[in-house]
């Protein structure tokens, strides 16, 4: 009978072991790995620039039905909105922005980041926003003067088992783009610089990261786009932008990164569908849901607040100040680009109370149309929420000239700092370079004199340097006066009838642009024109027509279903402690036994 080697007998018994112990442990690790790696659809929906538009497109009562009916089948669902929300009309800005925050705690908001003209009521009354919001509002680069964060910079949401680093990011054209006073003490940091530490921080910690931001892709914004924080940061798999009012279809695939923005208004309602494997993204849908396409009922609660709310607001703003003739122009692409008599009027006003030699306020701060008819208080506010008050400036015919070429720098592309004058006149020649374009220009009948000094009036907002108007904030002051909306009612209430004019005060050499058109005056054949009070247009309302919205940047093909890869393995680690040190084990056994091996051959 043969002889068993007892090497042989240990070496298959390790062989047995080592079989059975990994596959035990292979099948604990592969439990691990799906419970740490789930498969999961998570939906993130989106908003931005409403700018107090409750009931207006889709409207909050309706939002709410949909988004509750949505959840209620895709549990894995967050609600985001990328700022400009609790500011812009009446029902907005006479409760300073609360009555929007209890709206968006109905609807159940997840987060929103701060837009620039959600400061319109100081920083302060934004931080006390944040206290009533049962959401964080948001901005990881705006720093107070002890270096400290005033908002959330950043939050790590658990979504289906997936974990979700979301970060947020203001437009440091805050600081520009609000009232100075509303941002004082405050930096707007580099948003690629904060984007940058951001996305180092959340990496190591979270499936996927979003970027919640307020930021823009217009020309005017530059460099803070969020084109550009994407071209510079790696690691973002969806950014959520809003600022520029610019309408995604179905995104804007950059890089690895998917740019998604609604338009403004609550026109639409965003929907990303991401899809993720193994605890990466592996595929990104963007859509947009309008107003047409969501016919659910409106949420009864929802409807009863803003019911109230528009009862106080109409109790204030119902009282008829006077009447117009035409339809006065505040169209936000128009403003922006060209005379308007809306803008005429305006700047006239400006004359009218100040007996100033010039008036100049920024297009960006007429946020509507006024209908003909009987104009309102509430019509008045709506137009002009900011609360700006009229100022007097003395300044050169060179800080005249300055100006000039700094609101009309990025012409025909819309500037919220495009001049709407009063005073003078003055030509754009777009053969020119930028800078030195603004020509012919007269102060009454007589040439600008860059070397004499004239009075300025403006609102205290381009006074104070905003929009860009360093070099008027740094001449001195010398009045200050009623509000805007105070001197506009009180020069409609003392005049009655309105029938303002496009007069040809800034034109342009090369034709690309006509003035925006004369309004037609709409007589009554029957009668002798008389002021008809109309009823006070609800809060929300649009009495401009429709804008189209601001076309989609010419950078990438446009996204249908957008296939990412993932940039980085999955987390093996739980696993590789529990196989490694079986693995350690082994090797010692093996050595052990070739060490008797090689000892049993020596003493044979």
């Amino acid at each position: 009978m043969k002889k068993r080697n007892p090497f042989n007998c240990i070496v298959r018994v390790i062989a047995i072991i080592m079989l059975l112990l990994v596959t035990t442990e292979a099948g604990k690790f592969q439990g691990v790995l799906a419970e740490a790696l789930p498969d999961v659809n998570i939906t993130i929906l989106h908003t931005n620039d409403l700018h107090g538009r409750v009931e207006e497109g889709i409207g909050f009562a309706r939002l709410a039905t949909w988004v509750q009916n949505f959840r209620e089948e895709n549990p894995h669902t967050l609600l985001l909105d990328a700022g400009d929300t609790v500011h812009g009309l009446p029902i907005a800005t006479l409760f300073q922005g609360e009555s929007i925050i209890r709206l968006m705690n109905a609807v159940g908001y997840d987060a929103m980041v701060a837009g620039n003209h959600d400061f319109n009521y100081g920083w302060e009354r934004l931080v006390a926003l944040d206290q009533m919001a049962n959401f964080p509002i948001m901005g990881a680069n705006i720093i107070n003067e002890a270096g400290e964060t005033i908002l959330t910079p950043y939050e790590i949401k658990e979504v289906g088992g997936v974990k979700i680093g979301i970060f947020s990011l203001s437009t440091p054209e805050t600081a520009l783009k609000t009232h100075p006073k509303n941002v004082a003490g405050l930096t707007f940091t580099d948003p690629v610089t904060v984007a940058t530490e951001m996305v180092n921080l959340l990496e190591p910690q979270v499936d996927l990261i979003i970027a919640l931001g307020h930021l823009g892709t217009d020309q005017e914004s530059e460099p803070y786009t969020s084109i550009q924080v994407i071209q510079a940061v790696p690691g973002i798999d969806l950014f959520v932008d809003g600022h520029c009012h610019t309408e995604f279809s179905s995104g804007m695939l950059i890089n690895e990164t998917l740019l998604v923005s609604t338009g403004e208004h609550g026109n639409n309602l965003g929907v990303v569908q991401l899809v993720v494997e193994e605890g990466g993204l592996v595929a990104a849908e963007a859509s947009l849901i309008n107003a047409t396409e969501m016919s659910v009922a409106e949420d009864e609660g929802v409807k009863a607040m803003i019911a109230q709310l528009n009862q106080e607001v109409q109790t204030i703003g119902a009282e008829v100040i006077g009447n117009t003739s035409v339809h006065l122009e505040g169209a936000r692409d128009l403003v922006r680009t060209s005379e308007t008599n809306l803008g005429n009027l305006v700047t006239d006003v400006f004359l009218d109370v100040t007996g100033a030699d010039i008036a100049l306020t920024n297009g960006g701060g007429i946020r509507d149309s006024i209908a003909a008819g009987a104009i309102t208080k509430g019509d008045i506010i709506r137009v002009f929420p900011f609360g700006n008050s009229i100022e007097v400036k003395r300044v050169t015919g060179q800080d005249i000239k300055e100006a000039l070429e700094h609101g009309t720098r990025t012409y025909p592309e819309p500037s919220g700092a495009f001049p709407q004058v009063a005073g003078l006149t003055f030509v754009i020649d777009v053969s020119r370079p930028e800078g030195d374009r603004v020509v012919e220009v007269m102060v009454g009948s007589e040439p600008l004199d860059l070397e004499k000094e004239y009075t300025l009036a403006t609102n205290d907002f381009v006074a104070a340097g905003g929009d860009g108007y360093h070099m008027i904030a740094t001449t001195p002051t010398l009045h200050q006066m009623m509000t805007m909306d105070e001197a506009l009612i009180e020069y409609i209430r003392e005049r009655g009838e309105l029938t303002p004019v496009v007069e040809g005060r800034i034109t342009v050499r090369d034709g690309l642009l006509e003035p925006s058109p004369e309004p037609i005056p709409e007589p009554d054949p029957d009668s002798e024109p008389q002021p008809q009070p109309k009823p006070t247009p609800e809060p929300g309302s649009d009495p401009q027509p429709e804008l189209e919205a601001t076309p989609e940047p010419d950078l990438d093909p446009e996204l249908e279903t957008v296939q990412i890869l993932p940039d980085r393995l999955p987390d093996t680690g739980q696993g590789a402690r529990i196989i490694m040190p079986i693995i350690g084990i082994i090797l010692i056994l093996i050595g052990i036994v070739l060490y008797l091996k090689r000892k049993n051959k020596k003493e044979d």
